[in-house]
């Protein structure tokens, strides 16, 4: 039982001898002495961590994932002994390692979901769960409901750009009368004991039905939003467990609703009935400390341990969680400790402190960022300087993106940068020098909080973060193939969130490529006192491609928007 392990690993990492950490500053002002540190360090760790270390912690995800039915998703025996694998060899290492307990949920359905429209003209919508018509929504409620269906603030549109539809995304979208002195008066809800309609786009998906179930629907259904390759109907987290049954239908079959329920001649009733049965399960954040550094002046090194239920997720994101444990173990030598040079008196080169967090229940909505973010204390999260989020980086058609820290190729409707936190364009800025010294080119990727360092980036948060991403669902355009090579039409990820997701779903080039870049962006911050000085660009992230050439982000369609 996930419980059990849980209390065995804490005890058995209860035993080491704790150390406090022990701060080192460098005092010398002088820029060069600085860069010269960082270029030392980011070369030694850079040789460290070697391609073949990296797939060594890959082959025991895909072991572990083999003797728990294929998957190592968070709230599974899979994920409990992907967790134990990591933490001892954290706590091996001289970490000091912490298991962060919270909660998920599983969900498992008894039997075949029905959807049919009662009336006009009864239809029974076949085959279910399927991408044709429609999915249950992981976590939906269970029983049979019938309503009339009411669609909600729904513009019918394909042509646009994706993501655009803000069906759902405020309370006052499901009311007739908002009230402005009661902003949770649900009194002239249009949906009340009625099945809500709903558009994909612009927010997450649990936005959307929390703001349905406050407004007291009584069944959910989302359908796609309509433009290439937002057709199909897919299956969603809805991210805790759901009062109301829910699912998910293709574009065609929510168009077709949408028209009934606007231009018909008689309401739109339909039956829901979903069988499921979802249970509270505990599950961990693995998080280990450096004894150096700074605690003022925390890294946070992050990546989702958790795979999709679907599949052992070796690439997403066994290849961001096996760089950062490697980096985390060659790393270890130098915690308290220089290199065996005898020009830095045994001093570590270590001046912040670097914190590597392996999140749980990514997969299922952030949830393990999320619930660190939000149990940090004010000092506590006054001391954390930068996420560094590292998700899918080994990905067989790939294409090397960066996190678009500072917006400048990712406007809104009106032409304006969507910048991250200040200091997320520095972090930007830093690998853009990286990969212009190595000769190698790179893409801007949306820096749109969809992974896990959406949390930090949160406005009441507002931590700076940056990463890189190697791309997942979305296929690869002409443009990008002329510079990446790789296969035009086909996804970044050909096996993103499916079975296929396995030791051989990989690039050993461009894993390799990037997990130096990581060793290299620990190295420069983790030596910097003055963490966000300025520094010369050699390449100004104004000048590369826009997200219009097919560059945009993986969606994590299953838990995001």
């Amino acid at each position: 039982m996930p419980g059990s392990f849980l209390r065995t690993l804490m005890a058995v990492l209860c035993l080491g001898v704790f150390i406090a950490p022990a701060a080192w500053a460098d005092d010398d002002d002088d820029d060069d002495d600085i860069a010269n540190l960082t270029e030392e360090f980011s070369e030694d760790l850079r040789h460290a961590v070697t391609l073949r270390g990296v797939r060594r912690h890959q082959r025991q995800f895909q072991r572990i994932a083999d003797r728990n039915d294929g998957n190592r998703a968070a709230g599974t025996s899979g994920y409990d002994e992907s967790a134990e694998y990591v933490a001892r060899r954290l706590d091996r290492a001289g970490y000091d390692v912490t298991l962060q307990e919270f909660t998920v949920f599983s969900f498992e359905e008894l039997s075949d979901p029905v959807f049919t429209r009662v009336s006009p003209m009864g239809v029974t919508y076949d085959p279910p769960n399927d991408s044709s018509t429609y999915f249950t929504s992981i976590l939906s409620g269970s029983g049979t409901v019938e309503g009339e269906v009411v669609p909600v603030d729904i513009v019918v549109n394909p042509n646009t750009d994706p993501n655009t539809s803000t069906s759902g995304c405020e309370l006052t979208d499901f009311l007739a009368n908002p009230n402005p002195n009661d902003p949770d008066d649900v009194s002239s809800s249009i949906v009340a004991g009625k099945i809500a309609l709903i558009s994909r786009g612009t927010c997450a998906f649990v936005t959307k039905i929390s703001n349905a179930e406050q407004a007291n629907a009584a069944g959910f259904i989302m359908f796609n939003e309509g433009q290439e390759n937002r057709t199909d109907a897919i299956q969603i987290n809805l991210g805790t467990a759901r009062t109301i049954p829910a699912i998910f239908t293709s574009f065609a079959i929510g168009a077709e609703l949408v028209d009934l329920a606007e231009n018909g001649t008689e309401p739109v009733i339909v039956r829901i009935t979903v069988d499921g049965l979802t249970e509270a399960r505990p599950t961990v954040n693995v998080i280990a400390d450096t004894r150096t550094g700074d605690p003022g002046q925390t890294i946070v090194v992050g990546g989702h341990l958790d795979s999709v239920a679907g599949g052992p997720g070796i690439n997403d994101n066994g290849s961001g969680v096996a760089a950062i444990l490697e980096l985390a173990l060659q790393m270890a030598r130098y915690d308290r400790a220089g290199d065996d040079d005898d020009d830095d008196d045994g001093e570590s080169p270590i001046v912040n402190r670097v914190r590597f967090a392996l999140w749980g229940g990514e997969e299922l909505g952030l949830l393990g960022s999320q619930f660190y973010v939000d149990n940090l204390t004010a000092e506590e999260q006054a001391e954390i300087a930068m996420n560094l989020n590292f998700d899918m980086i080994g990905s067989p058609n790939f294409v090397r993106f960066v996190y678009d820290g500072d917006g400048s190729a990712t406007l809104d409707e009106d032409g304006n940068p969507q910048p991250g936190p200040e200091g997320s364009d520095h972090i930007e800025q830093m690998f853009l020098n990286y990969f212009a010294e190595q000769g190698l080119p790179v893409e801007p990727t949306e820096f749109d909080g969809r992974s896990d360092y959406g949390p930090f980036i949160d406005p009441d948060v507002n931590i700076p973060a940056g990463g890189l991403f190697s791309g997942a669902e979305v296929r690869k355009s002409p443009e990008l193939a002329a510079i990446y090579g790789g296969t035009v039409g086909e996804q970044f990820d050909p096996c993103y969130h499916e079975a296929c997701d396995t030791f051989e779903n990989n690039s050993n080039e461009v894993l390799d490529q990037f997990s130096d870049a990581i060793a290299h962006a620990v190295a420069f911050y983790a030596t910097r006192a003055d963490l966000f000085a300025p520094f010369e660009a050699l390449v100004a992230s104004s000048g590369r491609s826009s997200l219009t050439s097919g560059a945009a982000p993986h969606g994590h369609d299953n838990h995001m928007r």
